[in-house]
Parts: C-alpha cells; structure tokens; sequence
C-alpha cells in the first residue's frame, strides 16, 4: 500500500489534501484511482488509513477511514556522528539508521572533521523516504553541525558513551547498553577524535566503549551502534 507523508494532518480530519508534487507522483506514477487505499504518516506517532477521493494529479484528495497512534520506543538511541567528506555516505547512514531504529543523530563539527558545512535539507528527505519505506511512525530529530565542545557541554554523561580509536580499557558498547534505556553514542570523523576532545569527554563522565575488533568507517560505525543499540534491547 502507497504511504505519504503528512507532516501537517491532525488527528480528527475527515480528508487530507496531498501536495502537488505527491498527487501528481499519485496519480501519474502510481496511478491511483478513486477508491484506491494509500496510508498516511504524520511522524509524529500517528498513522492513517485512507482512500482515494479524487484523483487529481494537481490536488489529490484523500478520504480518512481510520487512525492509530503509535506509541514511541520504550528505549531512546541518539547517535552524535561527525559528517564525513562524501556527503552519499551520510546519506546511507540517515537512511539506513531511520530503517533500523533512531530517535535522534547530531552532526558533528570535530577537530579532524573534513566536512565543516552539512545543509539537512537533503539528509530530511532521505530520512522521510525512509520512514515510509520501514512502516514506522515516529520520524527521528535531526540536528544541524554542532561542534563538539558545544556538544559536550550539553549531553548527559550518565547515558553517553565515546567510541574511539586511542589506547586504554574500553567496554563493548553491547555489554553497557541493555541497561541504558536512553543512550547517547558519540562516533568521531575519519580521522578519529583527537586525544583533546576524548580526555574533554571522559573528563565530563562519558564512558569509552568499542565496537568490535575492526576499525569500521564512520558510517558504518554509526550504524553498528544504532543496530547494537536496537538488538540488545530487543533480546
């Protein structure tokens, strides 16, 4: 079944007006018909069945049959990531994260970061894709650039942990996480966090974990800690 989504439907309303670009992509694309059942998303928790009122590529109306809302996760995974250079990777990440399960990723702007600049606009749209693509109903908060002495300041240390390259005891992150209903992870640019801003995290409380044994891209470090953060929980 099609599913749009509607950022700006409340609950209670007996139709819903598609925007032009999505009843033309509707009715020319996918080529639906009066009667025809599509479901809508608010991202916000709330999902909507709903029929085809009148198939116009222009002005799409749709009939609401039925609503539900969603309850959020019991658990709460934020993932704090620097952008790498290509930007295609970050938007791997996005997608990939939202499928698996995220309720927030923050950009940051670390000491080795290659990508200072990062528009969302594109990394949004990839994140809704995704969102109707995985049949879930809450869409996660994405943050701009931050940079990470600003960041730091503000986390809450008792559920945050540091994934880093340097020397010294660090725990797997899957062992510490299933007790850690909200968690934040920090995952550092291509070129690792800098000594400075490991000791300016551990000194505020954060924990050092590992991922595993391989030293993984930041995209892909990133998302073992979103799909760690997930199956821990889940067991």
């Amino acid at each position: 079944m099609p599913t749009f989504y509607a950022p700006d439907l409340a609950p209670g309303h007996a139709t819903y007006l598609l925007p032009e670009d999505e009843s033309k992509h509707a009715v020319r694309v996918l080529r639906l018909a009066a009667g025809d059942a599509v479901t809508l998303v608010d991202g916000r928790g709330t999902c909507y069945e709903a029929a085809v009122a009148d198939a116009n590529p222009k002005r799409c109306t749709l009939r609401i049959t039925k609503e539900e809302v969603i309850a959020p996760r019991p658990t709460y995974t934020h993932v704090a990531v620097a952008p790498t250079k290509n930007l295609d990777r970050m938007e791997w990440l996005v997608e990939k994260a939202v499928e698996v399960g995220v309720e927030r990723l923050t950009f940051l702007r670390c000491a080795r970061s290659e990508r200072r600049e990062l528009k969302l606009e594109r990394l949004e749209k990839i994140a809704i894709s995704a969102l109707k693509q995985s049949g879930q109903a809450w869409l996660p908060q994405l943050d701009e650039l931050t940079d990470f002495d600003d960041f730091i300041q503000e986390i809450d240390p008792a559920t945050t942990f540091i994934a880093h390259l340097e020397a010294g005891e660090r725990t797997a992150l899957a062992q510490v996480i299933a007790a850690a209903p909200r968690c934040c992870v920090l995952i550092g640019p291509e070129g690792d966090f800098t000594p400075a801003e490991i000791e300016l995290a551990l000194g505020r409380g954060v924990r050092p974990v590992t991922l595993g044994a391989s030293r993984l891209r930041t995209e892909t470090a990133a998302l073992a800690a979103v799909f760690t953060a997930q199956i821990v929980r889940e067991l």
